[in-house]
């Protein structure tokens, strides 16, 4: 998922340093969105193994 937030966001910078911002300002939600997912899950992960120790 890592590789899909930097592809996201590279497609975003260069989106935008080509003048399109409307491709730009998806490409970054997008990014922002999976940020969200891996960050729940990661604190997910991380209550759940101190939780069982």
């Amino acid at each position: 998922m890592i590789k899909w937030i930097l592809i996201l966001l590279i497609i975003a910078a260069a989106a935008s340093l080509l003048g399109m911002p409307a491709l730009a300002g998806a490409a970054a939600t997008g990014a922002r969105i999976l940020i969200a997912i891996v960050l729940v899950l990661f604190l997910l992960i991380l209550l759940g193994v101190f939780a069982i120790t």
